[in-house]
């Protein structure tokens, strides 16, 4: 498989350009009755994730490609199958090669409704 399943890219859930920490990509995300969220995320081309940090946990999962997380400067290369999970509080950031793409759970409400 090559991209996610045109039912999980919905257009009512897409992920608005100005709620991105990656320049270009394209994402998708579902909130559940606590308000935590899944996102799914497909990078097209090779780029860096600005360095932020969650005021909740996150796991996340890489489905293809290649992900680098780096989390309070020391780096976690994710091939496909290869979970991470990342605590609150912690400053993260990154890079993808084109053709990644992950899935991303939070304990708490990352991307909000526009």
């Amino acid at each position: 498989m090559k991209e996610f399943p045109k039912f999980m890219k919905s257009q009512k859930n897409r992920i608005d350009s100005s709620q991105q920490n990656t320049k270009d990509i394209d994402g998708y995300y579902y909130t559940g009755e606590d308000g935590s969220q899944m996102a799914f995320w497909t990078c097209y081309e090779n780029r860096i994730s600005k360095e932020h940090q969650h005021e909740f946990d996150e796991y996340m999962i890489c489905v293809s490609g290649e992900y680098i997380v780096t989390m309070n400067g020391k780096e976690y290369v994710l091939h496909p199958g290869n979970e991470l999970f990342i605590p609150k509080g912690v400053l993260q950031g990154g890079s993808c090669k084109a053709g990644t793409r992950t899935i991303h759970a939070f304990g708490g409400t990352r991307i909000k409704k526009l």
